[in-house]
């Protein structure tokens, strides 16, 4: 609360500097990860535009009263934005003006659908769920067709395409079941208009991809506007 309180009071001086902001709200995509510089470049043109972001897993996993740091950090960067999330768990303690939670399971496509109805369209979606592979694959599959032209889709902590445990492959590096290996896999849909329609699949030109960002342990889909 006393952090909460503190970023109301001063996140108009900091929401420009997104690395301070994120420390003053506790999440760890800055620290324990590096993922701040790289949503600074991605989103500076879009952070004054009402936006309607979903992040997918909102963090403290089964306590009620843990997580919803990123959330609440993406409500002061996207100062005129709507900020929603999705956990397997109950976190309607968080919302709050301008957030909004769901529970649900992100490889649940009736879920997704339903929460789409609710939401309406949406031009950013950070997945920082489960982390296992194939829900992060089942989910993109079937959000990114609905993404805003022009949208921005992130998937963090692409790392556990190398954990056994999460459906990752740790001997494998071609594996196409893994995450890293699935968008691997979409660079062509990048170059479609230079690729002859017959050899490339529509599944590919549907996703209709404009850009494609690889970092460490997190990748960045852009659609074309």
């Amino acid at each position: 609360m006393l952090r909460k309180l503190f970023v109301d009071f001063t996140y108009p001086v900091f929401r420009y500097n997104l690395n301070t902001l994120a420390q003053l709200c506790g999440t760890d995509k800055y620290g324990n990860h590096s993922y701040t510089p790289f949503y600074n470049y991605h989103f500076n043109s879009i952070k004054n535009r009402k936006v309607n972001l979903l992040e997918i897993g909102i963090g403290g996993y089964d306590n009620p009263d843990y997580g919803g740091n990123s959330l609440r950090m993406w409500k002061r960067y996207f100062h005129r934005g709507k900020i929603y999330g999705i956990d397997i768990y109950d976190k309607s303690n968080f919302d709050e003006h301008r957030i909004k939670t769901f529970q649900g399971n992100q490889n649940n496509i009736g879920f997704l659908d339903q929460i789409l109805t609710r939401i309406g369209k949406i031009d950013v979606i950070i997945d920082d769920g489960s982390h296992i592979n194939q829900d992060v694959i089942t989910s993109f599959q079937f959000l990114f067709p609905r993404l805003n032209p022009g949208g921005i889709y992130v998937v963090e902590d692409t790392e556990t395409s190398y954990i056994d445990s999460y459906g990752g492959d740790s001997q494998n590096l071609n594996n196409p079941k893994t995450t890293v290996n699935f968008f691997k896999n979409l660079i062509d849909c990048v170059h479609s208009e230079s690729i002859d329609k017959n050899i490339l699949p529509d599944s590919l030109i549907d996703y209709n991809i404009k850009s494609m960002h690889f970092y460490d342990n997190i990748i960045f889909i852009t659609k074309f506007g």
